[in-house]
């Protein structure tokens, strides 16, 4: 099964957080199917980009966000469409 979570990166204690779409069974930091975000809870405001096309894509074929996930989702400001 699938899971949407966050995976950590970044230096000690300065995280950053990678969106992922990873095996439920694989640990927090191991090779993920597709990242589909990132999320920066040190600056201020807090940043957070997320695909939510690849992410509903995902929701669609079985993946599970987690609790984190689905809270960001519903705070992150909706993508603009880019302007030609």
């Amino acid at each position: 099964m699938l899971a949407i979570r966050l995976a950590r990166f970044g230096a000690k204690k300065k995280p950053t957080y990678r969106v992922v779409v990873i095996d439920k069974e694989r640990a927090r930091n191991s090779r993920s199917v597709e990242v589909v975000g990132h999320y920066n809870p040190i600056s201020k405001p807090a940043e957070i980009h997320l695909e939510r096309e690849r992410i509903e894509h995902w929701i669609k074929n079985g993946a599970q966000p987690s609790h984190t996930v689905t809270r960001l989702m519903k705070i992150a400001p909706a993508e603009t469409p880019a302007v030609a």
